[in-house]
C-alpha cells in the first residue's frame, strides 16, 4: 500500500500595524511594518495558524521581508 503526503509551513502576512512605516532596502517602495504568522498547511489547506515572535517590514512592491530590528540588509547589505 502507498501513501501520498503533502503539506507544509509557511510564513504570511497577518495584519498591518503600522502602513508606510519605512521603505523596502531592495526596490525602495513604501514598506508596512506587519505581524507575521506561520500557517501549516496539508494538502494545501491551511490546518493551523500562530503568530510569529516579532513584527516584520513588509515590501508591497517585492513581497520581501526584513526583521525591524537588523540595521543592515541581510539580502543586499545596504543600511537599513
Amino acid at each position: 500500500m502507498f501513501f501520498f503526503f503533502v503539506g507544509g509551513l509557511e510564513q504570511s502576512v497577518g495584519r498591518v500595524l503600522k502602513e508606510g512605516a519605512g521603505r523596502c532596502v531592495r526596490c525602495g517602495a513604501v514598506a508596512d511594518l506587519v505581524e507575521t504568522e506561520k500557517v501549516l498547511k496539508l494538502f494545501f489547506v491551511p490546518v493551523w495558524r500562530w503568530p510569529s515572535e516579532a513584527p516584520a517590514y513588509y515590501c508591497r512592491a517585492c513581497d520581501r521581508g526584513v526583521d525591524p530590528q537588523f540595521r543592515f540588509c541581510p539580502f543586499c547589505g545596504n543600511a537599513l
